[in-house]
Formats: C-alpha cells, structure tokens, sequence
C-alpha cells in the first residue's frame, strides 16, 4: 500500500515524500512526526532514522550503534527494547544475536557514562530502537509509534479480527470512500463481522484521527519528546472529531452471527460511535439499504472458503452476494477482498483491474465495482463449475484429502489393486525397519500415494496390530460407484497385505473439515488401547472418532518437548488428548498446563497421565484457549513458563467459544499472548496443520523466530512435507 500511503501522507501537509520497498520516506520537524504518528490509517510504524553505518563484521554493528550519544535519547535508568532484522547479511543472519549486539552496545555505553544501565522493556519501553541490516549497510532508526500503528485502542484484544485495521482503511481509500462520505453517501458492509470496516469508514468520514484512543507512542518516554506539541496536535484532532461527527452519513452493519454483532458493537462502544453506526442481524439475503439512504458504498471482506468450510458454500455465498448487489444496490459502489481470485467470478458483475494486498501474509484481491445494470453478466456454467471445481480440489489437497483421477472404463482393475498392493508391500518393507531401529510402534504406510486409491493408512501395534484407513472424501466428479469398487479391492486386500483380522481393520472417511468435525464423536463404543510412544504409554480409539487420539506427525515434535523438559515448567495449549503434556512429565517437567475446551479430551489427557509413572505437578484446565490466553496475558502476575506448546486447529466455531477462531487471521494474537506467559530463555513452538498457511514474520520481529519445520517431519510422512508446518519462537531481547 505503498502509494496509498504517500497520498496519505500528502494530504496531511507532507510533502517531502518518496516510496520505497513496503513504505515510504519522508522530512520534516518533529511537529509533522507526530502528525503522522497521530492521523495516518495507513502506516504500520513511523521510524526516526538515526544513522546508517556499514557493517562488514559483528564489531561493525557493536561501533555503529556506540556512534549514537544514547544519553540523549534514553535516561540511564529508562527502559528500551530492539528490533532487529537483516536480509542477505553476510555478517550477520541470525536476528537474535544481532538484537543482543545492540542491546550490548547501548548498555556498555550508558554503564560507562553514569555507572547504572538502562533496562529491557519488550511491552511498553520508553524508547524502541529498530534495526535493519540489508546486505552491508545498517539502519539504526528510533520507532515513534512504539508499537504497530494498526492498534486503534477499540479493540477488545480477546477478540479476534479477520482483517487488520490500515488494511480495511486502505481498501476504504482505494475505494473512493472519503470522496462519497464527503457527498453524504452511505456505507453498509452486509458482512460486517466484528466491524473493522465499519468503525475505520466512520473515522474517516468524520475527520477522527485513528491515534486518538491510543495510550502508547514510543516517543513518551523520549528525551526530546515535546509534551505540549503533541498535546496541541491531540486537542486540535478532538476539535475536528467533534466537528467530524456532526456531519457523518448513514454507517450501517449486517450480519447473521449475533456473536459477530455483540463484539462489532463492543468495539463500536470503545471508539464513542454507538450513536452513529447502526448494526441489525441479518443474512446476506435481507442485506438491503432502507429507502431513504443515500446510494454510497457498499464494502465487506467476505469468508474465505476455510472460514465457511466449504468452498461449493463459499462459491454460492458469493453468488448469492451478487444477486444482492444487482437486486438492492443500483447506483451503489462496492469493493470486497478475497483471497481467491476464482471466487470473483461467482458476482456475476464486471470489476476494475483488481489491486493485490496482503491481509497479513496471506495475498488477496481488492475488487472494486460499478452497480450497474450494464455491468452484469451471467456466468457460463461449465466455465463458472470448473473454476470452483479447481478450488475444491486444490483445497481437498491442502486438508490432507488426497488425489483424485477418474479411471478409465478400459483399465484393468486388477493392475490397479495389484500395483496398490506392491506400493503398500514396499512402503511396509522400508518403513518397519526403520521404525524397528527407532523404537516406533504407530507409524503411517501409506497416504495416496496411487491417485485411484486416495486413502491414508496407519499401523499400530502394541499386543495387538491395528490398522486404521482414513479414505479421503472424493469430488463429486468421480462416479460414487467407482469410489466405492476401488475401496472393496483395497479392503479385500488389507487383511492379506498386514496379516490382520478385519476386526482389528478400521475405516473412516476424511471430509473436508468443517469446524472441528475431527472432534466430533463417531460412535459409542469407548474400546481405548495402549500403545508406547519413546517410553510413555498413551490410550488410542479407532471407533468413536474421527482422529484416534495421537496425531502420527507430530512424534519428532513430542519427542523434542520430552528431551527440553527437564526441570522445566510446561504449557499445553489446545492440549487434545495431551500427549504432548505426557511426554514432558516423562521427560521431568516440574510441573504442567495443559488447557483444552473439551472435557471429553481433558479427561482423555488425565488417563494418558494416569496410566504413566510421573513426578511434578499437572494441572488441566477446560476453557477457551483463546480467551485463556488473553486473560493470563493482561495479568499482573503472569503465570510464567519454560516451554510452550501451541498446536491449535484451522478453523473452529464451537458454540461455547467467543469468537470464530480462524488461524490464518488469529495466530499473531495467540502467540503474542502465549509469548507474555513465556520466561525468558524459554521457547514457544508453533505449529499449524493448515497447507496454505503464512506465517506473518513482519507482526513477529520482536521475537526470535526459526523454521523447524522440515525437522519435525517424520520419515514415515516425508512424502508429504507440507503435513504440518513448525517454528521456534524466542525472545530476541532476551540477556
């Protein structure tokens, strides 16, 4: 949003301004920094450049920094904090190393001037000191903003946001929005969620500087910061709110969850707007404008299709969208972004070129259209199914659902099923004596691996062997009869391939999951089995559920969680079954959390323990883990941790949660929350299951973060790498 910045930044009286890479520079008096610090909706940070210094050595960046006199910037007893990054530094790679190089170097500095030392504040420091290694040539910057300019001060931080708050004023003013607010034109966004959009039209439309409710900048605690400018500019931005507020068009909300309505209004309630946004629940179908609004803007960021859970309900949502638009919308703008661009298609109405950008890491489309009677179209219904049919099966593939091809009505079956049975045969061959070196006894076989035969299957073996087939849910393309001839050859030969009896066989169909379908019972028949995993007996169920209770891909990852909990204090979040918690009790941990929202899997997790002949102290807590960790995190007296666990679903909407928990859009908040639980020299591991998942490094650069995940891939999936995805997380300040 680099160019809607710098139109940003201009209409503001700066006019010095030049675009770069992800931002933009510009000059001015410390009168126009806070300016922008207070009323731009765009920036994520303002930065202060200090100095640019090259760096060809470790020492280069230690003198760089001792160049700057820190006693005029930060008092010898004050608090500071680094961020550091680098991109192809030779010299230096690794960001922590080069966050405690600078730490070093102003410390030293000011304990050899006044013989005491600043301290280190990663929350609220007097001063945040940001650095940026590309290549050889360093830039040591003070950021003004102290934290990301993103947080207004109206949101309930509980409570998640699928879209951030300059993003939804970028899409607003890329959307002409001040323009129609300026002419009295309506803004309705008939999707409205927790009302980011909403509360952002209001604040442009009624001159409210987006700084306003902040408690925090990170020149307070500056040494040349001007108190009675900054109060100047703060009472000059009331007047104009004030003023602002008078003349505000019609803002008006829709949405069906009254969950969604109940946190738009609290955010609502925060900014001082209650009076002046209407929100009503109501589907996609009644979202229609009352007579006497004024045609205006009609703006929304729609479900993606992982967050409806289904992309063929997704496809019709979107159509159904369109209808709204062309029915109710006549004269109307609108502008809505997505992240599929197929899904576009879906409106039937004809759109500008779209713009790309990135809600977090994830990469979308702004589509901005014209409600014209002349701008509809019918979209060509093989075209239109193929397109969503494209979609379903990429997202099939990214749940963990297999291949799909149609076999032709000339192929030999019997090839087929023999060429199934080779595969199988060779997999168990390599895989048992692998899995003999290494003292396994549960491990995967086979997982698709012949496009006809799209099935997952599992050994366990204890006093028993069990053998658990997950047959991935076919498109609807594929003839049901024809799904179903290939799974009776497979099952006619498990028996044979791993000399089983049928009863010790189990088969369940792997939809593509919507909620926490994986969760969800199957049966009643609660036949638990005992199986070892590196010295730590844990129950398994083959009949009730969808998952069996051990999740097969993440061994390596609990097998590191026994090896560092020695005398650690350990945190299981999204705990499941616990085995995770089992392996740290086995590995000496001092004490555990585990915190799940299902009674049903914490009394599971306390059998698991139960069975195991531990020490130290476990504790297992039913709740929200969301809300759990917002609440520990806003404590005083934080409970505090070693090593953290954080595994949580994809998606889930459980009734009994607060929100609608969407890991793509919520995972900076909860591994910010979980990082405040975290001692330092502590790690967090992160870890998600969704494929097309991005980590947001940029909302990430006070911590330490590290892939691990290739490390944490078992051999027995290294098929298929993308299984699940891991990270290290660390405190980059940590002394």
């Amino acid at each position: 949003m680099e160019n809607i910045l710098a139109n940003e930044l201009k209409t503001l009286g700066i006019n010095i301004v030049k675009t770069t890479v992800a931002g933009v520079s510009f000059e001015g008096d410390l009168e126009t920094a806070y300016r922008a610090c207070l009323w731009s909706r765009i920036a994520s940070r303002i930065l202060l450049k200090l100095s640019e210094f090259p760096v060809k050595t470790q020492q280069d960046l230690y003198k760089g920094v001792q160049q700057i006199n820190w006693s005029e910037h930060l008092r010898a007893n004050g608090s500071f904090a680094v961020s550091f990054s680098a991109k192809s530094a030779p010299a230096i790679n690794n960001t922590h190393f080069g966050a405690l190089k600078v730490k070093d170097a102003i410390v030293d500095q000011m304990r050899q001037r006044f013989g005491e030392r600043p301290s280190i504040d990663i929350e609220k420091p007097d001063i945040r000191i940001n650095v940026h290694l590309h290549r050889e040539q360093a830039q040591l910057s003070l950021d003004l903003s102290g934290e990301s300019l993103h947080r207004r001060g109206y949101r309930d931080i509980t409570i998640a946001a699928p879209i951030k708050e300059n993003l939804a004023a970028g899409l607003l003013l890329a959307s002409h929005w001040p323009a129609i607010a300026q002419e009295q034109g309506s803004l309705i966004d008939p999707m409205c969620g927790s009302g980011t959009l909403l509360l952002e039209g209001a604040m442009i439309a009624a001159d409210y500087a987006p700084g306003l409710l902040r408690d925090y900048f990170g020149f307070f605690g500056w040494k040349k910061h001007d108190p009675a400018c900054w109060r100047r500019l703060t009472e000059e931005a009331n007047q104009r709110k004030r003023k602002g507020l008078t003349q505000l068009p019609i803002i008006a909300g829709f949405d069906h969850d009254r969950r969604c309505l109940l946190a738009a209004r609290t955010h609502i309630s925060n900014a001082g707007l209650q009076d002046h946004i209407h929100l009503e629940r109501r589907s996609i179908e009644d979202a229609k404008p009352a007579s006497s609004w004024q045609a205006g803007l009609v703006v929304c960021n729609p479900p993606y299709g992982e967050r409806l859970g289904s992309d063929l309900e997704t496809a019709e949502l979107y159509k159904q969208f369109g209808q709204t638009l062309k029915h109710h919308f006549i004269g109307w703008r609108a502008a809505l972004i997505i992240s599929q661009p197929e899904l576009g298609f879906r409106l039937g109405i004809r759109s500008q070129k779209p713009l790309t950008l990135f809600n977090g890491a994830l990469e979308c489309k702004l589509l901005r259209l014209m409600i014209e009677e002349n701008a509809f179209f019918i979209p060509k219904a093989k075209t239109a199914e193929e397109r969503i049919q494209q979609v379903r099966e990429r997202s099939l593939s990214a749940t963990d659902s297999g291949t799909f091809s149609s076999v032709s009505s000339h192929e030999n079956s019997e090839r087929a099923i023999d060429a199934f049975t080779n595969r199988v045969h060779k997999n168990l061959k390599n895989l048992a004596r692998w899995a003999k070196q290494n003292n396994i006894s549960c491990y995967r076989v086979y997982d698709a691996d012949l496009p006809e035969y799209a099935v997952a299957i599992d050994l366990y073996q204890s006093e028993k062997t069990w053998i658990n087939i997950q047959e991935y849910e076919a498109p609807k393309t594929i003839d049901p009869a024809k799904a179903n001839q290939r799974l009776s050859e497979l099952l006619a030969q498990i028996p044979r391939i791993f000399s089983v009896p049928q009863e010790q066989i189990f088969l369940k169909i792997r939809r593509r999951q919507k909620n926490s379908d994986q969760y969800e019972k199957q049966s009643g028949q609660r036949n638990f089995h005992v199986i070892q995993e590196y010295g730590c007996k844990l129950l398994v169920n083959f009949q009730d559920y969808l998952d069996t209770g051990l999740f097969l891909d993440h061994r390596p990852m609990r097998l590191l969680i026994q090896q560092e909990a020695k005398n650690k204090r350990f945190l299981n979040l999204f705990a499941y079954t616990g085995s995770a918690t089992i392996h740290a009790a086995i590995g000496g941990a001092i004490s555990s959390t585990s915190v799940d929202l299902s009674k049903t899997y914490l009394d599971w997790a306390e059998k698991n323990l139960s069975l195991n002949q531990t020490r130290g102290q476990h504790e297992f807590i039913q709740s929200d883990c969301f809300k759990w960790l917002a609440n520990e995190a806003k404590q005083l007296q934080r409970r505090q941790y070693d090593l953290i666990f954080l595994d949580p679903p994809t998606f889930s909407n459980s009734k009994r949660m607060d929100h609608v928990l969407d890991i793509q859009n919520d995972h900076i908040t909860l591994i910010t929350n979980a990082m405040a639980l975290l001692k330092t020299g502590g790690y967090l591991y992160f870890s998600t299951n969704f494929r097309r998942f991005k980590l947001d490094y940029q909302a990430l650069t006070e911590f330490k973060v590290d892939n691990i995940s290739a490390k944490t891939i078992p051999t027995d999936f290294a098929r298929n790498p993308k299984i699940h995805y891991c990270w290290r997380i660390s405190r980059c300040n940590a002394e």
